[in-house]
């Protein structure tokens, strides 16, 4: 925890502390802080404060850069001389930071950071580590110092300090500097300049640093330059900064670079949603129903293979680009996953309850794991996509990359688009500066044509869709470890895009005498769904066509349907002319000419032994049926028959395939039965999971101010324990205490049966005040009541 920042804390009102927590929402998150020096150390947290910097524009980035390079003379005033501009133009970025507790102010205006925010940068402006941290090194002793003084022409007399002293005012005084380069070797000035510039960190020849009136040998004698490895040379920051000049200023750019734009029509673009958003929904629909049927295996090195995708795509009629996005969109949701036991990817039970719910829910659904998607389906590598499901080494970069792009295109009015990629491509760098620049120019085509694939985009231009998804932010886009994300899928605003968007999809057609069925415009996915059952598609485009054969109405009946059914959902779709009818109803006729019937097991004996077991009572669960007078079939497996004969009263014994009696001696210890890849299936789809709202940060600011210093004193947490918990072993209670000093996570049951999960525990008065995780709020438990504590 840092002690400054703790200090800047107690002395802000209400109104300044909500806005800090409104700015670090991930600070109130539950259990949330009670006190300012708990919510103090989840402030200065680095892996928080590293996420925070990540969410930035370019601006804040630079003044923190500037306050590294400034140090301990950094004030508002100092930076805006630094940075060359007004100290009213630093102030609101400043401001922003302050609401970010990235920085804040101390005494006497002095800006202090979060220590994260030092680790981020290696070489703030490009420039190395200070002076002292050289002159103080082990490397370089005290003898080492005076050398170095009497080089620069300096006393050599003192202690390590005074030198130390005296070399710094000359190395970074600018004027004292250029004096001192007017006798160095020639070389020696364009040298130093390739490191002030372009360093601080260069590889060097080594040699070159024990050649006699060389330049290298010359500056690193005057302590220009350190050598930290033989081929590895840097330059401190302030001698870079005199080399630079009096006049350098750090980079500050304050404004977003320009973006043209062209003109858009908002009605074309919505137009274009309404085609692409049900086309997305029907087409993953069909991905998923053609690996139910076939099974998409994968390669040894992991993801789905161009010959497999290709398969997919002739099957069901999808472009490629399609097959790939859709295919690791419907991973990410979880509808999709690899099965053990059929060796490939399979629709998962959340596909089961995808399929049944309404059109813009199933589109929610893939729009939120394309949102969380950690790779680029249509990136190229060297000219070519990268494997189906397969590892990107950028990962999360990739999803950050989608959300910056989408975010910054949001910004445009809905009646213009951009002009240029490459402009692009610099308005979202000023607006994620830390994201890779080379990764980003290679993403943001890719983005670009997965946006418009999935009725995001229209062209160049957000749709409604796209709109809505930007307005969420990456705060809640959630990961690829999410199954669902609750506050995306559920979206009022993004619900409400989304049945617009899929209100013009078509749900008739228009059926010929020549067997065809064709939809004008995008057909929902449930005329779709009914379609591709009975008929094959023939073309997509503006108008869909399918055609009626008999082979493609047999694939509806083997699927379950009856001919009254299936001419009854046609029927609902359209006017089903007589031709069409009659097709039906002959294939149906006909089907089921032939039967196959699934059994168990055989039973063989004798044909007076088999009549008296098929009319025992005992045995009708078996489900016998007499095929013949000395075979007889039951509908469970030749185990369960085996023991329920025995159970009967009889002697059976089991045979193998070739006739020959198997009789096997089971374990000891019994048998253990493991499901295919030691699964265990869920009997039903949990219900969906809705957020809680967000923390209220002024409520959160109440509360905190109302806060006082914790009752407990120090060191006391044990004697408190060991005397009230006097239900406790003293293992249960030296756990017990690591909840209150460590906030580690345990499981209580107190003397009335009653079971609880806290953490994040405080002694107040004879009580442990503690984080409930089955309540969600803080509750107290009293010490003599807790029964038991187990590890959580």
């Amino acid at each position: 925890m840092d002690d400054h920042l703790l200090a800047w804390l107690t002395t802000l009102d209400e109104d300044r502390l909500a806005r800090v927590l409104a700015g670090r929402p991930d600070a109130i998150a539950a259990p949330w802080p009670r006190r300012l020096d708990t919510l103090a150390r989840r402030l200065s947290d680095n892996f928080a404060v590293m996420e925070v910097m990540r969410g930035l524009p370019l601006p804040p980035l630079e003044i923190l850069q500037a306050c590294l390079v400034v140090g301990d003379r950094a004030t508002p005033d100092e930076l805006a001389r630094f940075l060359g501009v007004t100290t009213a133009e630093v102030v609101p970025w400043l401001d922003g930071l302050y609401d970010k507790a990235l920085a804040w102010p101390g005494p006497g205006g002095s800006l202090h950071l979060a220590e994260a925010v030092a680790r981020w940068w290696t070489a703030p402006c490009g420039l190395g580590e200070p002076l002292a941290s050289y002159l103080d090194s082990w490397t370089l002793n005290s003898e080492g110092l005076r050398r170095m003084s009497r080089a620069l022409g300096l006393s050599a007399q003192g202690g390590r300090r005074q030198l130390m002293a005296r070399v710094t005012a000359v190395l970074g005084d600018a004027e004292r500097l250029a004096d001192l380069l007017r006798e160095a070797p020639d070389g020696t000035v364009s040298l130093l300049d390739e490191f002030a510039w372009d360093g601080p960190v260069r590889g060097v020849d080594g040699n070159r640093f024990v050649a006699l009136d060389s330049p290298e040998k010359w500056a690193a004698e005057r302590g220009l330059l350190y050598r930290t490895q033989w081929d590895i040379a840097e330059m401190p920051r302030e001698v870079a900064l005199a080399l630079r000049g009096p006049d350098y200023r750090a980079p500050f750019t304050p404004e977003p670079p320009a973006l043209g734009t062209v003109a858009a029509d908002p009605a074309e673009a919505g137009h274009a949603m309404c085609l692409a958003a049900p086309h997305a929904v029907d087409r993953a629909a069909a991905l998923l129903e053609n690996t139910d049927k076939t099974p998409l295996p994968l390669l040894k090195g992991g993801g789905v293979g161009v010959r497999e995708v290709r398969r997919v795509v002739k099957e069901t009629g999808c472009a490629e680009d399609e097959a790939r996005l859709l295919l690791e969109v419907c991973a990410v949701a979880r509808l999709l996953a690899f099965d053990d036991a059929a060796e490939g990817l399979i629709p998962t039970k959340r596909f089961d309850a995808w399929r049944l719910e309404d059109a813009p829910a199933r589109l929610r659904t893939l729009l939120a794991a394309w949102w969380r998607m950690e790779r680029s389906s249509l990136r190229r590598v060297s000219g070519r996509y990268p494997t189906v499901l397969g590892d990107d080494p950028a990962g999360e970069t990739v999803a950050r990359v989608r959300r910056a792009v989408l975010t910054t295109l949001a910004t445009l009015p809905e009646d213009a688009t951009f002009a240029s990629l490459p402009e692009l491509v610099q308005a979202v760098h000023w607006r994620a500066p830390l994201l890779d620049r080379e990764l980003l120019t290679e993403c943001c085509p890719a983005v670009l044509a997965e946006a418009r694939l999935l009725g995001l985009m229209a062209g160049d231009s957000l749709t409604g869709l796209g709109r809505a998804l930007a307005a969420l932010g990456p705060g809640v886009a959630g990961d690829e470890q999410d199954e669902s994300v609750p506050e995306v899928e559920h979206d009022p605003g993004l619900v409400e895009v989304s049945v617009r968007a899929l209100a013009g999809a078509q749900r008739t057609a228009l059926f010929g005498a020549d067997l065809t069925a064709v939809v004008t415009g995008p057909p929902a996915a449930e005329l779709s769904s009914l379609l591709d059952r009975a008929a094959d598609r023939e073309s997509k485009g503006a108008a869909s066509v399918w055609r009626f054969s008999a082979a493609s109405v047999r694939r509806a009946l083997d699927a379950g349907y009856s001919a009254e059914s299936l001419l009854e959902e046609l029927r609902a779709a359209g006017t089903v002319p007589q031709p069409l009818a009659y097709l039906v109803k002959d294939v149906a006729r006909r089907h089921g000419e032939v039967t196959v019937t699934t059994v168990g097991c055989i039973i063989q004996g004798d044909p007076g032994l088999l009549a008296e077991i098929a009319a025992h009572r005992r045995l009708t669960r078996l489900g016998l049926r007499l095929l013949a007078p000395t075979v007889l079939a039951s509908s469970a497996a030749a185990d369960r028959t085996l023991t329920s004969l025995r159970e009967a009263g009889y002697a059976p014994v089991p045979v193998d395939d070739t006739g020959e009696i198997a009789v096997r001696r089971e374990p000891a210890g019994g048998r253990l039965i493991l499901l295919p890849g030691g699964r265990v299936a869920e009997l039903e789809s949990p219900p969906p999971i809705i957020a809680d709202p967000p923390p209220d940060p002024r409520e959160h600011a109440q509360r905190l101010m109302r806060s006082g210093p914790d009752e407990q004193a120090a060191g006391q947490t044990w004697a408190v324990i060991g005397r009230l918990a006097t239900r406790l072993p003293t293992a249960q209670q030296s756990l017990l205490g690591f909840v209150v000093d460590r906030g580690v996570r345990a499981l209580i049951t107190l003397s009335d049966g009653i079971t609880a999960t806290i953490s994040h525990g405080e002694l107040r008065r004879g009580v442990l005040d503690a984080w409930c995780e089955e309540a969600g709020d803080y509750l107290e438990f009293p010490l003599a009541e807790i029964a038991s504590v187990t590890s959580g």
